[in-house]
């Protein structure tokens, strides 16, 4: 134990070298890519040390720990302290080589080092070969010689002078006391941040400009963060194939084969005595369809909300593309699909955070996103800042109310603290508020239990309607609640009357739902992205129940539609409400994308029929979606929905990559 004092200086102080060689690089980073619009950058360092904090704290924890043994300890055994120099040494290499990488491709493609490099390996020769005749090869190897030769005497050094001094502590209890704090200072620094989620590369996109978030990001954690979609291929062979027929449905102006143009610019509508209305939209948690009391559950869990629905614009038939809030935040911001297979999502990947999204085209508008934990969940916060221009972003900590669980302050609070915001206004106003208490564990705050009462049913009647357990049906029934108390309060305020409500849940949940829709809702999983959509504004908008199908992604191009904003459409969501299209055919022309990461199954719905198949390929089924009866042969119709599904699906990747903020 003696040697403890020693061992946690001689880790501090070659955590500070390897620190201040980090700090260097970025040093460097900024005066060869210095931006001329950027004067004070001390915000983007200050956050860049504790990315290079947390980085450097993971290694110095395991050789911490290690050293600690006594045929480890370089303070012992003298073996183990070449071995260690030896580590470090490597991990100062490491260093030298990821920034001179991560330089290289910044300078190539303005982004931090990403996962995507590792593609260059499959034609090491060629690459290899491109490097030495792109750039200073030689004089980087006599660099990379010197800066090995001085940290190695660096190193040395440290060693030295931690061994010539004695042990500061010799108490048993002071050196468990110290290793203790030691620990909890390292592992702070891995987590790096207070509060509930650890620091993520989205934390840079608070700093307000993307050469700022690149400035302050670490090449490590952004290499890191895209390990998960490095195998997110794109066949550039079936995009192109598909261009023509997705341009055509779509209705790109001017496509080419060769640009693969796939923007729309829709011009305001005519349509409307108003303009410039407020929007108010609500991505609504786990709102799923079959469970609620518009489509005659006979629980009856949402009396004000199917209120609502009978004197507003109500969409029977609206799903959501995947299955997932972050998935359905991101369908709703961009207007594309999240294919990505597996945990992890497509607002997770720091390489494509630059998305066009419609929000922008509302000029002149205050732009404001509520939610009651923190956004840095699923690394939403980076979507949100990145993209939405000036917005306003409004966490747990920047509301009066309490944290009731893991999610936040409740869903009434929010509502509630969002009508004060709204309220204050001057300014037409596009707010986002997201919902979380429907999810586990189900909380009903303690504050509401005398206006909000639980009811008990039988188990067999919740399971026949879709619940599992009370504390479901009844966090169900509370949102109605929160939904009822936030339209109760907004009825009280000016800007009400020249407001648009969009309710949308973000998703809904797999189960049974046979007693209410036909039997494949169910066995094709339907019920986990069938959800609600609602457009409410009693003053402006006429009531209609239309029963054609619909995609979360059209949320936007119809509001901008409705709200008679001229906007530019670069992705998959179409204006649902246009006049044009509803004359045409009263919306029985639209196709709507169905993704199931779970089963790895992608496909298309068309009228009433339901299309699905492998996504790595193979044969495809047709089902019936709106009776029992099996779907007759229809070798043509499978053809083409198999087709207009493969093709979306690889557009889906395309313009994840190809859709950047404009």
């Amino acid at each position: 134990m003696k040697y403890v004092s020693k061992n946690v200086k001689w880790v501090v102080r070659n955590g500070l070298l390897l620190l201040l060689l980090m700090t260097i690089f970025r040093l460097v980073f900024f005066l060869v890519f210095k931006n001329p619009n950027s004067e004070n950058v001390l915000d983007a360092f200050l956050m860049g040390l504790r990315f290079d904090i947390r980085v450097i704290s993971i290694p110095s924890l395991t050789i911490w720990i290690l050293s600690c043994l006594p045929f480890l300890n370089p303070f012992i055994k003298n073996g183990a302290a070449k071995f260690w120099n030896t580590i470090y040494l490597l991990l100062a290499f490491v260093i030298l080589i990821v920034y001179t990488a991560d330089f290289g491709h910044y300078a190539y493609l303005h982004q931090r080092l990403n996962a995507s490099v590792l593609s260059y390996t499959k034609d090491a020769a060629i690459s290899t070969t491109m490097v030495w005749q792109s750039y200073p090869v030689i004089r980087w190897l006599i660099g990379a010689i010197a800066f090995i030769l001085l940290m190695r005497w660096l190193l040395k050094k440290n060693l030295k002078a931690v061994n010539a001094g004695t042990p500061t502590i010799k108490k048993r209890s002071s050196l468990i006391t110290v290793s203790v704090i030691f620990f909890l200072l390292l592992a702070a620094g891995i987590f790096g941040r207070i509060g509930q989620f650890p620091l993520r590369w989205s934390d840079a996109q608070d700093l307000g400009s993307d050469y700022k978030a690149s400035l302050a990001m670490n090449p490590f954690q952004s290499f890191a963060s895209t390990m998960a979609f490095k195998d997110n291929k794109i066949d550039m062979q079936k995009v192109k194939q598909h261009y023509a027929e997705l341009a055509a449905y779509y209705g790109v102006e001017n496509p080419n084969p060769d640009s693969l143009n796939f923007a729309r610019t829709l011009a305001a509508r005519d349509s409307f005595s108003f303009s410039q209305p407020n929007i108010v939209l609500v991505i609504c948690e786990s709102f799923s369809a079959y469970k609620s009391s518009m489509y005659g559950n006979p629980l009856n869990p949402t009396p004000f909300f199917n209120s609502l629905c009978n004197n507003g614009i109500f969409f029977e038939r609206c799903f959501t593309p995947c299955y997932g809030t972050a998935r359905g935040v991101w369908a709703t911001i961009t207007g594309i699909p999240d294919v990505t297979i597996g945990p992890t999502t497509n607002t997770r990947n720091p390489e494509i955070v630059s998305q066009h999204t419609i929000i922008n085209d509302f000029k002149g508008y205050e732009k404001m996103y509520f939610i009651g934990g923190s956004a840095s969940w699923a690394n939403i916060r980076g979507v949100l800042k990145h993209n939405i221009d000036s917005l306003q972003l409004y966490e747990q900590e920047d509301y009066e109310a309490p944290k009731i669980d893991v999610w936040g302050i409740s869903d009434k609070n929010v509502f509630l603290e969002a009508n004060k915001v709204l309220a204050k206004q001057t300014k037409p106003f596009f707010s986002v508020i997201q919902t979380a208490d429907n999810h586990r564990p189900y909380t009903i705050p303690e504050e509401d239990k005398a206006a909000f009462k639980k009811i008990s049913m039988p188990k067999d009647s919740l399971l026949k309607y879709g619940f599992e357990t009370e504390d479901e049906f009844n966090a169900f029934r509370y949102t109605d609640f929160c939904f009822q108390k936030f339209m109760e309060a907004a009825q009280k305020e000016k800007y009400f009357e020249n407001t648009i409500f969009a309710f949308v849940g973000d998703h809904g949940i797999r189960g049974n739902a046979a007693d209410m829709f036909p039997k494949t809702w169910t066995e094709q999983g339907l019920t986990c992205q069938h959800v609600p959509l609602l457009f409410y504004a009693p003053k402006m908008l006429q009531t209609k129940r239309l029963p054609f199908l619909c995609s979360q992604m059209d949320i936007l191009p119809t509001i901008a539609g409705l709200s008679k904003i001229p906007y530019t459409n670069t992705t998959l969501g179409t204006d649902i409400l246009d006049p044009a299209m509803l004359a045409k055919d009263s919306g029985q022309h639209k196709r709507i994308s169905i993704f199931d990461d779970g089963k790895q199954l992608a496909g298309t719905a068309w009228q009433n029929n339901l299309y699905m198949q492998p996504v790595k390929g193979g044969a495809g089924s047709l089902y019936n979606m709106i009776n029992n009866n099996a779907i007759p042969k229809n070798d043509s119709l499978t053809k083409s929905l198999q087709s207009f599904t493969e093709g979306w699906l690889e557009w889906a990747k395309y313009l994840s990559y190809h859709n950047r903020k404009r």
